[in-house]
C-alpha cells in the first residue's frame, strides 16, 4: 500500500520542477511521471482540449495504482482540477499560480504574474486575483512561445531578448514580486532575475505543491518512510527527444519511456 507511487504529469518537462520539489520532501516515494510531450504546450491550446488531455493522462496515472496525483501545471489544473477530483478515487494536488504568497510579499502593491495564455485566461486565475488581491495591482502577463524555448533548451541573447519583452509591462508597473505561473519558468529562474533585476522576488508555486502532497499523504497513512525512493519518465512524445532536456533540467540522465496514450 504504502509502496504505490506518486502520479505526476505535465504537457512537457516542466514538471520537473516540480517533481524535484516531490523528491526532496519525500525521498522514499516512488514518483511516476508523464511528459505528455505529443500534446505540449498545453498552454495555447483550447480549454476542452487540455481537459481532455488531462483526464486521459490522470486515469492513466490512477490505473498505475497511483495513490495521488499531482498535475504540475497550471494550464491543466485551470482546465481540469475539478473534474480530475470528480473522476479519481484518490486526492489530486492541483498547481495554480502563488498569487497569496506575492500578495503577502509584496511592499509596492503591485505584482507581476507570468504564465501561459491558458492560465491568464482562466475563470480559475481570475478567481485567484480576486480572492487574494483584490485591493493590488496585479499585472498578468502571458508569454506565449516561452515553454518551447525552455524545452528545446535556447539559451543566451535569444532568451533574454524574449524575456525582455515578456517582462516589459511589469518593469514598467513597477511591481516587487512576481509568479512563475507555469512550471517550465523556474529553469530560467536567473536569466529573469536579470532581466527584472535583483531586487524583485521570483515566486515559485513548487515548494508549496510538495508540502500539500505530503500533507495528504500523511492525513491518509500512505507516506512511505522508508526505502530509496525512484523516478520513472515516460513521454507520448519521443523519448529520444525529450531525454536531452530531461538530462539538462534534471541535472543528470534520466531513462524515458514510451508511452502510448
Amino acid at each position: 500500500m504504502l509502496s504505490r507511487p506518486i502520479g505526476v504529469f505535465d504537457s512537457g518537462v516542466g514538471g520537473l520542477s516540480v517533481l524535484r520539489a516531490l523528491r526532496a520532501a519525500l525521498p522514499a516515494e516512488r514518483l511516476l511521471y508523464v511528459a505528455d510531450t505529443a500534446h505540449c504546450p498545453y498552454g495555447d491550446k483550447p480549454a476542452e482540449e487540455v481537459r481532455a488531455r488531462a483526464l486521459a493522462v490522470g486515469g492513466w496515472l490512477r490505473a498505475q495504482d497511483a495513490k495521488l496525483v499531482v498535475v504540475a501545471c497550471n494550464t491543466a489544473t485551470g482546465a481540469a482540477l475539478e473534474e480530475l477530483r470528480q473522476v479519481l478515487d484518490v486526492p489530486v494536488v492541483g498547481l495554480e499560480p502563488a498569487v497569496k504568497t506575492a500578495a503577502a510579499r509584496t511592499r509596492t502593491r503591485r505584482i507581476g504574474v507570468l504564465a501561459t495564455s491558458g492560465t491568464v485566461a482562466s475563470a480559475r486565475f481570475r478567481r485567484l486575483v480576486e480572492q487574494h488581491a483584490p485591493s493590488l495591482e496585479v499585472v498578468a502577463q502571458p508569454c506565449p512561445g516561452l515553454v518551447e524555448l525552455i524545452e528545446e533548451g535556447v539559451d543566451g541573447s535569444l532568451l533574454q531578448e524574449r524575456l525582455r519583452a515578456y517582462v516589459a509591462p511589469l518593469v514598467r508597473a513597477g511591481v516587487d514580486a512576481v509568479v512563475l505561473g507555469c512550471t517550465h519558468y523556474p529553469f530560467v529562474r536567473e536569466a529573469l532575475s536579470r532581466v527584472l533585476g535583483g531586487d524583485v522576488d521570483l515566486i515559485d508555486s513548487a515548494p508549496a505543491i510538495a508540502r500539500r502532497a505530503t500533507s495528504l499523504l500523511d492525513q491518509a497513512g500512505l507516506r512511505a518512510a522508508e526505502g530509496a525512493g525512484s523516478v520513472r519518465l515516460l513521454t507520448t512524445g519521443e523519448p529520444a527527444e525529450v531525454a536531452p532536456a530531461v538530462a539538462r533540467l534534471w541535472g543528470e540522465a534520466l531513462p524515458v519511456e514510451p508511452l502510448a496514450l
